[in-house]
């Protein structure tokens, strides 16, 4: 009983419910582990009596990081505080887009008056049309001062901020309390709009994995230079509202490095092999041009390989050539203006970009697991890590150098987007988790659960459970630092997106944490401070004027939908997971979608939409013996459960053309999605040319060349950027995506 009470205190679960009716209990050396990797020591009853007495006897007047939402409820933290409570704001200077920068603004001084009955929703919840704390620009889809627009009479029905209450303007402040009989506390609070920016329309796009997508003038897989290219295209001739790529974070630089994009080595900052090293401007500068053209032919080669020849795309070999060339690339003076701009991106960096480069260059020297350097450069503040940072300062700069040219591509895509019409543009993804090995880690050590990894309970799926090896952000140290790393984070991810993918969006509310050394069904969930964590991220996204979309597929704890919902992040719906699950297990039909959504076929974990179709998913799983019943069952499911949603096409006549023909059925498929409410509908780029063969398949490591194939045709020949964007299948396709123009009479049949 104490274990579980000291648990609970520290958001571990003792127990967990895979499904309605079953509860699973955690093994209590699971929890002990846990509670340890959080500084709770809990290895004898002793212990745990000790911690459980400390924590019980610990009374705190504010909780480390306070949230307030604009126009709703103030949290009880602040509404229970003693009568006559002087409560003082310290705002955090921001310029006129409201991002933090020049001097502070006054302080905001208060007195906490006793609270009057209130009626309506309980602390925490939205009040939809509540008039806000005045904050710079309104967001798309708000009102000037950054409330949601009333909905019926909901505005009239909810609660309203206590009188004494002054607003904040939206930001992360410093509240300090003292209370009538002279108790005092200071937190952090984070004062945030009710929800984030929506799209701006019911808009549809193309999700692509970019090292997948080769152009012809590519070094070996796809670049910043064929994302830029593919928005203005799709925007121009197709009408896309925007392109969601893979998460394009820093990796861990090795041979073989890991060459899945959802373990890298730094979220916070992009990696420079997704450069398009010709579009620098000081690449048509130097001198050595021999050197430049030996390196384009090799890469040409490497895409040759790629695209004729059964190669799989090579990232180290990609990485080696445009390392070459950046190093030639950098030794190139910079012009005033461009040196004034590089001057102000380390400036706006700050010691993020000083640790994330100085990882790079010490991984250069001992190797890319920070675990095995020396000892004293394991600890970054170490005076041995400030020496070798002066020993290594022309490989510190090479490294800042190249995350300001990549942002100034990825800044550069965003705006071609947006100049060929995107409503949205481009949306990056944000993985779960970084490489325990990686610079982040490195970087902030104190941020992370050490001898614990992030992964997912055993389920219907996969009975095992999974160990991603990502390990995970401690809840406590988030809290106590305002969440100075997860603000940090998002800032830069959002600084040129048109919208956020956010992977495993249910960890922001918990995680399935899993110590080290145990499989993964000795797990447990840790808690997160969900209100804060969205907070956060509605902040940071109404400040880039960003949409945000969460992956919520799988397993989704109860309230978890609505409270997203409930802040405006869109969910993701993939069609043959859409049934009627609480009623006849059907397909969910058309119109009981979900509208704050991105709808879609499939995903990068998932098969095409023409390997469902055909079955050929199936027969790969069996070819690499990862099926769990025979292959004719398997076969013999797959086949009911599109037949039910091919019949459900057929009788809403999106599938004119009857059965047998692949092509058509793809475009039903998208017929379908597009019936939908969903504001957006995504379209996966290789089912544009019929591929067949799944980016990634989970359940494998070396049996499947996960992210390393090029988009291919149904025969799986690769294509080119070039041939997709000619493809007469994908014409065809888009065709039913395309808004409907009403109907014109010529003029003589027009009525009166």
């Amino acid at each position: 009983m104490g274990l579980s009470r000291l648990a609970a205190l520290h958001g571990v679960a003792t127990s967990y419910s895979p499904s309605p009716d079953v509860t699973v209990s955690v093994p209590d050396d699971t929890v002990i582990a846990v509670l340890a990797a959080l500084g709770v020591d809990a290895g004898t009853p002793a212990d745990v009596r000790k911690c459980l007495a400390a924590a019980e006897s610990r009374s705190r007047l504010l909780p480390p990081t306070v949230v307030v939402w604009a126009g709703e409820p103030l949290p009880s933290a602040l509404a229970g505080l003693p009568p006559g409570s002087t409560v003082t704001v310290e705002p955090e200077p921001s310029d006129s887009s409201g991002h933090p920068a020049g001097r502070p603004p006054a302080p905001l001084s208060m007195r906490a008056r006793a609270a009057g009955p209130v009626s309506g929703a309980p602390a925490g919840s939205r009040a939809p049309g509540s008039p806000a704390a005045d904050a710079p620009g309104a967001a798309p889809g708000e009102t000037a001062e950054g409330a949601v627009p009333p909905r019926g009479d909901e505005a009239a029905a909810a609660p309203a901020p206590p009188a004494w209450w002054i607003p904040p303007p939206h930001g992360v402040h410093r509240i300090h309390v003292r209370t009538p009989d002279n108790r005092r506390a200071t937190a952090t609070l984070v004062a945030a709009p009710p929800r984030v920016p929506q799209p701006p329309e019911r808009t549809h796009g193309f999700l692509v994995q970019l090292y997948s997508l080769l152009s012809a003038r590519s070094w070996g897989m796809g670049d910043l230079g064929d994302l830029t290219d593919l928005a203005v295209w799709a925007g121009r001739s197709v009408g896309s509202g925007f392109v969601q790529v893979n998460p394009l974070h820093a990796a861990v630089p090795g041979k073989p490095t890991d060459p899945s994009p959802y373990r890298p080595s730094s979220r916070r900052f992009p990696d420079p092999v997704h450069l398009h090293v010709e579009s620098i401007p000081e690449y048509g500068h130097v001198r050595d041009r021999a050197t430049l053209d030996d390196l384009r032919q090799d890469a040409a080669a490497l895409s040759e390989a790629v695209m004729n020849k059964g190669a799989l795309i090579d990232r180290d070999a990609v990485w080696e050539l445009k390392r070459q060339a950046l190093e030639l690339v950098v030794r190139v003076p910079l012009t005033p203006g461009r040196r004034a701009d590089y001057c102000d991106f380390l400036a706006e960096q700050g010691q993020a970009l000083e640790d994330h480069a100085l990882w790079c260059a010490l991984a250069e020297v001992h190797g890319p697991d920070w675990h095995t350097w020396p000892e004293a450069l394991r600890d970054p503040r170490s005076p041995g890590t400030a020496r070798a940072r002066s020993e290594l300062l022309d490989r510190v700069d090479f490294h800042c150098r190249l995350a300001w040219l990549t942002a100034g591509q990825l800044a550069a895509a965003q705006r071609a987007a947006e100049d060929a019409g995107m409503g949205v543009g481009i949306v990056h993804d944000l993985a779960v988790g970084v490489h325990p090995a990686g610079a982040d880690t490195w970087s902030q050590q104190e941020a992370f659960a050490h001898g614990m990894s992030v992964g997912a309970p055993p389920d219907a799926f996969n009975a095992r459970g999974q160990d991603w090896g990502l390990p995970p952000w401690r809840p406590d140290v988030l809290a106590a630092t305002g969440y100075a790393a997860y603000r940090g984070l998002l800032r830069g991810l959002l600084a040129h997106a048109g919208a956020l993918r956010i992977d495993h969006v249910m960890g922001l509310f918990r995680l399935w944490w899993v110590p080290e050394g145990r499989p993964p069904t000795d797990g447990t969930y840790v808690a997160y401070d969900a209100e804060a964590m969205l907070a956060v991220l509605v902040l940071e996204a109404h400040r880039a004027r960003t949409a945000v979309v969460g992956e919520d597929l799988g397993t989704v704890a109860p309230g978890v939908r609505e409270a997203l919902a409930r802040r405006g992040v869109l969910g993701t719906s993939v069609l043959w997971f859409e049934r009627d699950w609480e009623g006849d297990g059907r397909p969910l039909a058309p119109e009981k979608w979900r509208r704050d959504c991105l709808a879609t076929a499939t995903t990068h974990d998932l098969p095409s939409t023409a390997a469902r179709l055909t079955g050929d998913h199936v027969t790969l799983r069996h070819r690499l013996g990862l099926l769990t019943r025979s292959l004719e069952e398997e076969l013999t499911a797959d086949l009911t459960d599109t037949a039910e949603w091919l019949a459900l096409l057929a009788r809403l006549r999106m599938l004119p053309e009857g059965d047998g023909d692949e092509e058509a059925a793809v475009r039903a498929v998208h017929r379908f999605l597009r019936r939908t409410p969903a504001r957006m509908t995504g379209v996966w780029l290789p089912d544009t040319v019929g591929d067949r063969r799944p980016q990634n398949l989970p359940g494998t490591w070396d049996q499947y060349p996960n992210w390393r194939l090029p988009i291919a045709d149904p025969e799986g020949h690769p294509v080119t950027l070039e041939e997709i964007t000619a493809s007469p299948r994908l014409h065809g396709l888009m065709e039913v995506l395309r808004p409907r123009k009403p109907h014109t009479a010529p003029p003589g049949e027009r009525r009166p």
